[in-house]
Order: C-alpha cells, then structure tokens, then sequence
C-alpha cells in the first residue's frame, strides 16, 4: 500500500541523485549488486546481533535498490536483463533478514523466521504469477508505468516490509511476535492477489483469443 506513496514522494529526489550517479560511470546493474551486497552484509550483521548496524545496511541496499532503475532510465539502459537481475537480488534479500534472524537465535526465532519465509514464498509466486500472465496478455500497470514487470500491490509491498525489517531490527526481542503479524499480513495480500488473478484471467478467458490484447 506504501509503495505508490513512497515512489511520489521520493522519486523525483532518487531520479536528481540518479543524475549524478550516471556522471560516476556506475552501471545500474553494478549498483543492483552493490545494493544486493550491501543486504548481505545486513544478514551478517543481524547473525551477530549488531542491530542498528544491520538497519543502516538495510537502508543503504534499499537505497541502492531503489536508485538502480532510476539510473537506467536516466541513461537510456533500461533493460528486460536488468529487471530480472533486480527483481531476483530483491526476492533473494527479503529471504536474507528473517533467515538472519533464525541464524542468531535459533530456539527464539527459527519457528517465526520459517512462517515468515514461507508466507514471503507465497507473496513472491502470487507477484510473480500474476506478472508472468499479465506480459503474455499485454496488460500494463497504471500505478506503476515504469516497472519492468507488471506490479500487483497489495497490503504487504516493499515499503511495509522495509518497515517491517526496521522494526526487527530496533526491537530485536520481539521478533517472533513481528514475524508471525507479518506473515499474517502476507497471508491477507497471497489472497487478494489470487482474487485479482482469478478474476482477471478468468474474464480473459472467458472473452476469447480473439478479443484478447496481443502479448508483447
């Protein structure tokens, strides 16, 4: 629900510091790992129980990750490679916070940190399913035009899992209680996006080939 707000109120600020980015010669796939670096170094971190540590570093890969699509696109480079690299290195940080977390404290934290694994699976395969058709159909999202993949929101985007990873980390010993509320929450938007795919492909369906937008 966040992230249409967060991309209004800070996009125009990533696209200026983008600007001055692409006069470095940094490549917006080099920043994408960077980003991806930086979060594993937040795991590490987590691992040790330095939290306020692990928060800087996660704020510093989302801040890498939210500059690299921006860079792209202030070179002209925006590319079908680099949003795959993105979306894969973002899937592959969100599994390393609460994996961190199981690591650190296994008897306290690695029962919530798999239910929140495995609601992130359900998020992650409900997103991506939905993108996949929505290509092969040629739909385009509205809120989010500049994506390089179809963005299904729903209640539990990036922004509330940053801001769910933040409060992890400032209160370390409520994890578990954390976790599973997330979970939860990832729940609710697995069903709400299953929703929306049913009735959407279902009425694609049910229109026919002919009447269907050409996939592109």
């Amino acid at each position: 629900m966040l992230d249409a707000a967060f991309v209004a109120r800070f996009g125009p600020p990533l696209e200026r510091l983008a600007a001055r980015l692409a006069r470095t010669g940094l490549s917006p796939d080099g920043l994408s790992w960077t980003g991806f670096g930086l979060g594993l170094a937040a795991a590490a971190a987590i691992v040790e129980q330095v939290h306020v540590l692990a928060l800087a570093l996660i704020l510093a890969s989302r801040l890498a990750d939210g500059l690299d699509g921006a860079l792209a696109r202030h070179l002209g480079r925006a590319s079908a490679r680099g949003a795959y690299l993105d979306i894969t290195l973002d899937f592959l940080f969100y599994a390393l916070v609460p994996l961190a977390f199981a690591w650190s404290d296994p008897a306290a934290n690695s029962l919530a940190g798999a239910t929140l694994l495995a609601a992130f699976m359900g998020t992650g395969s409900s997103f991506l399913a939905y993108a996949v058709l929505a290509e092969r159909h040629g739909l385009r999202s509205v809120a989010f035009p500049r994506k390089g993949f179809y963005y299904l929101g729903g209640l539990t985007e990036a922004g509330e899992t940053l801001a769910c990873f933040a409060a992890m980390c400032l209160w370390p010993q409520h994890f578990a209680l954390l976790a599973y509320g997330f979970a939860a929450l990832c729940g609710l938007t697995v069903a709400m996006r299953v929703q929306a795919g049913w009735r959407c492909f279902g009425a694609l369906d049910r229109a026919g080939p002919d009447t269907r937008p050409p996939p592109r």
